[in-house]
């Protein structure tokens, strides 16, 4: 029986690096980095400096199947991740070996496809290349090759989002495939393939020689974000997250290229060790933008109505900032469409003329082109709303965001806040903060520790919103430093009555948040995909 403070375990399958810039080295300080214990299984032993690999001398199978049983009887693994295995034997133990370990529960596999290094020398002949394919793909959770490895593989160069297709085609069940050995001088872009998302992954490029280890530091950091129970989506975000802190950090060492260096606290201020962004579609993106204005958000309380009169009534108790939020019944058609848009026009019409009248803001919420065509200012969407829109309906948004109208986002996991941060939006609501009847939704509440990371981590003002039913929940959000709470139910029947206390408890000087953690809990069991 584990015992209750254990660390969550990574098991890396790789190479030694008697320069100590990657494979286990990389691995090692990825996982401490990361929180999590890691066993290193040696798969090769090599040679090499910062300047060039000068021998690799693969383990014997029977000494890597020794290490493997060993953790089986004492320290199964969450999560087994491959590096440079040297050769097909080995490749095929360790296939075998998730097998095994499978049959008595889950365990996750992260293959970090490592074909060639650097400098030049080759890992990987064709029978091992044939055992990535034939063998470890189709049982990987994850898989994180470079666009030449990518290529390696499959045989073939093609598009980036082709060939992370055909990856899955031959049975990862997510892939990452990295660009950092691209020439791109001003983005680091990353393709990621997976059940919860796809898209590019962008951070700007961090100018700098030393990047030794940088793959392995990814993979393992994906490692250890599974092995803390997040999708492979979140993973891949935190993972690239880490990896460019790593490459802050990166020291000379010798005459060739130097370490990477993952360390505790690198998920810092946004705007010094930004979040990556996550866009919709094929398209890469060509440069990182800054919001071109501030946020039109304000400060307080923020609250959500279903209708026009309940606008009015929080309006009455001095609510200055709204969001009207009318779901469209399902399946729809015909008249009963029609009549439906013809009252909610009406009701939105009201809550804008009252708004505007009071000098209040209202958000809408979803039917975005109707509001805009009603003269909404200011719009709310969420993740399944951005990722239904056209290519011609995202430009319309973007142009309305150019021209001034406000757009807020809703996320629930690191990878929808990229996904949110790449539109640059007036703010991004973090949620559920606690558990929530409002909406049916598979997310665990955020708390305030997710709280504050979303607050640290986002490029736009957070709101904190779900299962906020008393004031003084309120004042612990905006202590762990929400821009905007958001009320729902929390009001009761009549709002004038209990405004004053929701005020007070935003004004009253809240104690300081505990200290803000590196990485957020997982809010999405991987099983849920």
């Amino acid at each position: 029986m584990p015992e209750s403070n254990e660390l969550p375990r990574v098991a890396s399958v790789a190479g030694t690096d008697s320069g100590g810039g990657a494979g286990l080295a990389a691995d090692q300080r990825a996982a401490d980095a990361f929180g999590v214990h890691l066993c290193p299984v040696v798969a090769a032993v090599t040679a090499q400096n910062s300047r060039a690999v000068t021998h690799v001398e693969p383990m014997p199978p029977a000494l890597l199947q020794a290490q493997l049983d060993a953790l089986a009887a004492d320290l199964p693994p969450r999560v087994l991740k491959t590096g440079l295995l040297g050769s097909a034997a080995n490749a095929r133990i360790v296939a075998r070996w998730v097998d095994q370990q499978r049959r008595h529960g889950p365990l996750a596999l992260v293959v970090d496809p490592v074909l060639r290094a650097t400098t030049g020398a080759t890992f990987a002949d064709a029978e091992l290349l044939a055992v990535y394919r034939e063998e470890l793909l189709p049982r990987a959770t994850l898989v994180t090759p470079n666009q030449r490895e990518a290529s390696v593989l499959l045989g073939t160069e093609g598009g980036i989002p082709n060939q992370a297709t055909t990856l899955r085609r031959l049975g990862a069940e997510a892939v990452l495939i990295t660009g950092g050995d691209a020439a791109d001088p001003q983005l680091a872009l990353d393709w990621l393939d997976a059940p919860h998302a796809q898209g590019w992954l962008s951070l700007p490029r961090i100018a700098t020689r030393h990047t030794h280890g940088t793959g392995c530091t990814l993979a393992s950091a994906a490692a250890a974000a599974l092995a803390h129970g997040f999708t492979n989506a979140d993973a891949a975000v935190l993972a690239k997250q880490l990896t460019a802190h790593a490459l802050r950090q990166a020291t000379p060492q010798g005459q060739g290229a130097g370490p990477v260096r993952a360390m505790h606290g690198w998920s810092g201020h946004s705007t010094k060790r930004p979040l990556p962004r996550l866009h919709i579609g094929n398209e890469a993106p060509e440069a990182w933008s800054a919001p071109a204005r501030s946020s039109i958000l304000r400060e307080g309380l923020y609250g959500i109505a279903d209708s026009a009169e309940r606008i009015a009534q929080l309006l009455g108790a001095g609510l200055r900032q709204l969001q009207l939020r009318i779901k469209r019944p399902p399946s729809l058609a015909g008249t009963e469409a029609e009549r439906w848009q013809s009252n909610y026009q009406r009701e939105l019409r009201q809550s804008l003329a009252a708004c505007d009248a009071a000098g209040a803001i209202l958000w809408v919420n979803d039917h975005w082109q109707l509001a805009l065509a009603t003269g909404a200012q200011a719009l709310h969407l969420g993740q399944e709303d951005l990722l239904a829109l056209s290519e011609p309906e995202r430009r319309q948004l973007r142009q309305a965001q150019a021209s001034g109208i406000g757009l807020g986002l809703s996320s629930h996991s690191p990878w929808e806040l990229a996904r949110a941060a790449a539109w640059t939006p007036d703010y991004i609501a973090c949620g559920p903060v606690w558990p929530t009847t409002t909406k049916d939704m598979p997310w665990r509440p955020q708390g305030l520790d997710n709280l504050a990371w979303w607050v640290v981590n986002s490029p736009a003002p957070v709101v904190a919103i779900g299962g906020v039913l008393t004031p003084e929940q309120a004042g612990a959000a905006k202590a762990a430093g929400a821009h905007s709470v958001c009320v729902v139910r929390g009001w009761g029947p009549e709002p004038s009555a209990t405004m004053p206390a929701w005020l007070a408890a935003l004004t009253a000087q809240a104690p300081a948040h505990a200290e803000r953690p590196d990485w957020p809990h997982a809010t999405l069991s991987p099983a849920s995909a």
